[in-house]
């Protein structure tokens, strides 16, 4: 069993521009499940917000849409933690209104801090991690 190595954000960058990703299965699955249902999808992404249209092309390629928000990192959070950013993001939301039913993400980073979902879905991801 290999050991996932730390982010190469330069290699990273460059893999978000080519906007191929594709989707996985049964995110893409609960994703529309959840659409259907009438819930209101916020997608958080530590992406940079310069990757706005790369994001939002490979999203809609891969299957997703009618997104509520597509948040990115502004510029203003660069030297941010991942946990402080995504928890100042949730806050905002919750701030808004909104109630955080459940968040999923490939990062612990995704899932912590406060205020957390009511539930939390970690995905595995055996390339890289955010320390």
């Amino acid at each position: 069993m290999g050991i996932s190595k730390v982010l190469n954000e330069t290699a990273f960058d460059q893999w978000v521009d080519k906007a191929k990703a594709s989707a996985l299965p049964w995110s893409l699955w609960l994703y529309r499940k959840l659409h259907g249902m009438g819930f209101q999808l916020v997608l958080l992404t530590g992406r940079k917000e310069t990757h706005r249209n790369s994001t939002e092309k490979n999203l809609l390629d891969a299957g997703y849409h009618s997104w509520s928000q597509l948040i990115l990192r502004e510029s203003l959070d660069a030297e941010k933690t991942a946990v402080a950013y995504k928890s100042e993001k949730r806050a905002e939301l919750r701030a808004k209104g909104y109630r955080i039913h459940g968040s999923s993400g490939d990062q612990w980073s995704d899932l912590l801090g406060t205020p957390m979902a009511k539930r939390s879905f970690k995905v595995p991801n055996p390339m890289y991690h955010i320390p």
